[in-house]
């Protein structure tokens, strides 16, 4: 019989998410400061930034940024996710303002709104591709744009399409912490160019002791190729694109939006008009 898995979204269950993705955070984190270096404001580098971070999730990179000293914010849609971050915040003795909201119709608390706008913002690993329209994108960028000084950033990170794919797409990670396992597996299905969608598949496997979970969550991404994603960029004359890096997270490596890898960094800056 094949074995059933428990219909559960991993936004619910947030150490599990938490361990898959955690090994990259000082990588990200690095890769984010060296960009403020490179494309933000001269007079911000080195010192403390306001950081927004969209889709925030278990918080592993707010955590880290203020861990490093910058002064973050952050939302998320899922309840779970905020309340397992702002316990990571608190155990660590670090600040920051946490708070739920939608990416396609966010507003920053004032509680939580530098004065002068935030100096980068940043979304990565694909969780933009969760707004499925055009409309709901555009509104995303906007706010963004208007969450950032003058000048500041935003890095954004997703996968683009490649509409020629027929096969369909398969990840898989193990992770272990104490006597935990936490195995992991993405299955994608090729993208429709007609309906821009691609179908989403997580399961997971969690091993604790002599306790054993499995889980799966089923989604959908909105897609892009290069072309669509420069329509929807031309579509936000307040976000200037001045720079293209993949997941690897290397300043080093620069390349065109959509050459020479699908997994693309857009770095954004909000103009200074």
């Amino acid at each position: 019989m094949p074995k059933s898995f428990e219909a559960l979204d991993w936004y619910d269950a947030p150490r599990y998410y938490d361990l898959i993705f955690d090994t990259d955070t000082a990588k990200e984190a690095d890769f984010l400061e060296g960009i403020y270096a490179r494309h933000g404001n001269p007079r911000k580098v080195g010192k403390p930034l306001a950081v927004l971070e969209p889709a925030c999730g278990s918080g592993r990179l707010v955590v880290e940024l203020a861990r490093r000293g910058h002064k973050v914010a952050g939302f998320d849609a899922s309840r779970p996710m905020l309340d397992y971050a702002r316990v990571r915040l608190a155990d660590r003795g670090l600040k920051g303002k946490l708070f739920e909201a939608r990416m396609e119709s966010f507003d920053v608390p004032a509680s939580a709104a530098p004065k002068a706008g935030f100096d980068l913002a940043h979304c990565l690993v694909s969780t933009f591709k969760y707004l499925l329209t055009e409309a709901d994108a555009t509104s995303h960028l906007r706010r963004v744009a208007q969450s950032l000084a003058p000048g500041g950033l935003y890095v954004l990170g997703f996968h683009l399409s490649d509409y020629s794919e027929t096969k369909q797409s398969r990840e898989r990670w193990v992770v272990r912490d104490g006597d935990t396992e936490v195995v992991c597996t993405i299955h994608g299905w090729p993208p429709e160019r007609r309906t821009r969608r691609e179908k989403v598949r997580s399961r997971l496997v969690v091993s604790e002791g002599e306790t054993n979970r499995r889980l799966e969550t089923t989604w959908e991404f909105r897609t892009y190729d290069a072309d669509q994603a420069r329509r929807l960029l031309r579509a936000v004359p307040e976000l200037e694109l001045v720079a293209v890096h993949d997941f690897d997270c290397r300043l080093d490596r620069e390349g065109e939006l959509g050459e020479p890898r699908l997994d693309t960094m857009l770095i954004l800056r909000r103009t200074l008009v």
